[in-house]
């Protein structure tokens, strides 16, 4: 388990003023699988007590200062995932991500960097979202 100390140190090094309903946002988020993204309902579900704008409102916030990233996976629902300390989430620090089209569970691949490509003069890069789609391991195991 983390301690406040901890979590609140994490908001800080991001800049966050660490507010009662950030650190249990944050000690929630920590809660989880660390390997597989979520979505806002995933973190609503697990924090009935907090009104979906302001869940909303401090995941705006934690993804504006780098504490979460954003991920696309094309199920029409963004998925968030928690960002390592020190990580910048994008430039050379932009991974790839996989959604299982069985559970549709999204996990991120940090290990696997998405390639740099170079684009044409005039072109310039804001962002990527590169997701593989398949069958997770566990799914796959169960279906034998």
């Amino acid at each position: 388990m983390y301690s406040e100390k901890e979590i609140e140190e994490r908001l800080s090094e991001r800049n966050i003023r660490p507010t009662a309903i950030r650190i249990l946002v944050l000690r929630k988020m920590l809660e989880m699988n660390q390997d597989e993204a979520f979505s806002l309902l995933d973190l609503e579900n697990r924090l009935d007590t907090i009104d979906k704008s302001t869940l909303f409102r401090t995941l705006t916030l934690f993804h504006d200062n780098l504490l979460v990233h954003s991920i696309d996976d094309g199920s029409g629902s963004i998925k968030y995932s928690l960002c390592k300390r020190g990580c910048e989430c994008f430039g050379e620090a932009s991974h790839v991500h996989f959604s299982c089209t069985l559970c549709h569970r999204t996990f991120c691949f940090e290990k696997i960097a998405i390639p740099r490509i170079d684009l044409p003069v005039g072109f310039s890069y804001e962002s990527a979202n590169f997701v593989f789609k398949g069958v997770c391991s566990v799914c796959s195991r169960s279906q034998k």
